[in-house]
């Protein structure tokens, strides 16, 4: 299947890896269509998902059962009236059925949209309106589902929701009034269609993705973007033909499509999901051992946790390759990690603006904290305040230069937003917002965000959405969010609050505060560290300046 799409797959160094790599796109490419459904002609009990979940359920899917589950959720979706276009939100959590559901949404030109379980009304309500969504399809979850109907009023174009088990969770064991089974709408629905003509340029994902100006933006990929995960599996993931890959996300977040589905499964890997609703450490690494995953991807938070337990109580037998990527590494658990298991922890960086764009690739020595190299395709550079390319040693932002090329699963834009495309894209040259520094051999070393955004156990957390819950509790005058840094998290949320007139400061209204933001907006949000002030440092228009408040942390 690789051969397909790589005129080469096999090169002897990092220098032929770049000159060499090269991605052949098909006139028309539907990962559905192309990927799956031919696996499933070729090989139909060729394994493709392993499944388990932390209360000892397990499920195995074959590329021939996936074909014809998500050719099902494609017919069931045309017969609600879902066509070409139309957007639907996903929070289907690590249920198997997203994967029936995101395949069945490409088979007929849809617009998927994965989100987290953890959105409030609010979130809903917002993304329901900027995407215009159509449909959800959610999780049997009451919280989950009590936050949809919450939203429906205020969300005119949301005409159908559908849950798995019909919502009974939180009805009694009934159907909830107004909600479909998703489980019951597949088995009655036909598990043939005729294929669906979609063009390399539809939009088939949107992601929402913090900010810290406004709320998230919608980040828009076509129908091609799932080629570009070739980079990011095969040659940074190290994922093999026949092997097992395992990369911890939630199917809501980005992460899902690196390391859950595209390149995965055009390198010839099955995919493990592992469902959880708590991570334990040493149950993930006894899933790992037992199922015998042979390539592992997770933020360093995970690994933070790995390395203080007894690793020598697993057999890593089939493990053959780690790599690493959400915030920057510390060498510390690099050097633990190769001690107690010899492999060398591969570190990679992209955004969900586009695939993985620089990695320790298998020909390169890894520099513990170091990102690694430029991928092939991706003409990257560090531009300093000046807009000049900058010098070894100098720190400067992360850019992506277009003018001569595009990478293959870069984003389209942002979704129904020219201005805010043109404000990071233009001239030739996407502007990342990530600031890093070159060293004398090439290595990029990350230093941080230009635009605030929080990093905290693999998730972005916008500032500007934590402000806005927190300004909505009358004890709060206004109130600036920034990062401190953490050991096991990489980074947590701290809000410096300006009080009210008639509040007083105490552990008390802390406490109140953050239970607050956690039923306004996603919950891990909340500011683990609250810090009342007279008044923020603000410039001369007005702004807050977040980076004073860092520079006082610091200190």
């Amino acid at each position: 299947m690789l051969e397909q799409f790589l005129p080469k797959t096999e090169f002897s160094s990092y220098e032929d890896f770049t000159k060499n790599f090269r991605i052949k796109v098909p006139e028309r490419f539907n990962f559905a269509y192309d990927i799956v459904d031919r696996i499933a002609a070729r090989e139909p009990g060729r394994r493709a998902l392993a499944w388990c979940d932390d209360k000892g359920a397990q499920a195995e899917f074959s590329f021939g059962q996936l074909a014809e589950q998500s050719t099902r959720a494609a017919t069931f979706f045309r017969a609600i009236g879902i066509s070409r276009g139309d957007p639907v939100m996903l929070i289907l959590k690590r249920r198997y059925e997203f994967w029936f559901c995101l395949l069945g949404l490409h088979r007929i030109g849809a617009i998927a949209i994965p989100a987290t379980h953890l959105l409030t009304k609010k979130d809903i309500v917002y993304r329901n309106g900027a995407a215009s969504v159509k449909a959800i399809v959610c999780v049997d979850d009451p919280k989950v589902i009590d936050n949809v109907d919450a939203a429906l009023a205020e969300s005119p174009t949301l005409k159908h929701r559908i849950a798995l088990e019909g919502g009974r969770a939180s009805s009694g064991g009934s159907p909830r009034p107004g909600w479909r089974d998703l489980g019951a709408e597949l088995a009655k629905a036909s598990p043939k269609m005729e294929r669906v003509q979609t063009e390399n340029s539809d939009t088939s994902l949107l992601y929402f993705t913090s900010g810290t100006t406004g709320m998230p933006k919608m980040v828009e990929h076509d129908f091609v973007y799932p080629l570009g995960h070739i980079l990011t599996a095969k040659y940074w993931q190290g994922v093999e033909d026949g092997g097992l890959h395992f990369t911890v996300a939630d199917t809501g977040w980005a992460k899902a499509a690196w390391g859950k589905i595209y390149g995965q499964w055009i390198c010839g890997a099955a995919v493990f999901v592992y469902d959880y609703d708590k991570f334990v450490p040493a149950q993930m690494l006894s899933m790992i051992a037992s199922h015998g995953v042979t390539s592992f991807c997770a933020p360093p938070t995970i690994y933070r946790f790995f390395i203080k337990e007894d690793l020598t109580k697993y057999d890593f037998s089939s493990l053959r390759h780690c790599s690493i990527a959400g915030e920057p590494l510390n060498p510390e658990v690099y050097h633990r990690f190769l001690q107690a298991t010899g492999m060398k922890l591969r570190e990679g960086y992209g955004q969900t603006e586009m695939t993985v764009a620089v990695a320790v690739w298998p020909w390169v020595e890894p520099k513990p904290g170091s990102m690694g190299l430029p991928a092939p395709g991706y003409d990257i550079d560090l531009l300093n305040d000046e807009g000049a390319s900058c010098e070894t040693g100098e720190k400067g932002q992360i850019v992506v230069r277009t003018d001569r090329r595009t990478p293959v699963g870069m984003f389209h834009g942002y979704y129904h937003d020219r201005e805010l495309t043109a404000s990071v894209w233009h001239d030739g040259i996407y502007r990342t917002g990530d600031v890093a520094w070159r060293d004398e051999d090439g290595y990029l070393w990350f230093v941080g965000r230009t635009d605030d955004v929080i990093k905290s156990s693999g998730y972005r957390i916008g500032p500007f959405e934590v402000e806005s819950a927190l300004v909505e509790h009358p004890a709060v005058l206004e109130c600036a969010v920034t990062g401190i840094p953490d050991p096991d998290r990489g980074a947590v949320v701290k809000a410096t609050v300006v009080l009210a007139k008639g509040y007083t400061a105490g552990p008390d209204l802390i406490t109140e505060l953050q239970e607050h933001v956690k039923k306004t907006t996603a919950p891990y949000k909340y500011p683990r560290i609250i810090e009342f002030a007279a008044e923020l440092p603000k410039t001369i228009s007005g702004k807050i300046r977040r980076v004073e408040i860092r520079q006082k942390d610091a200190e």
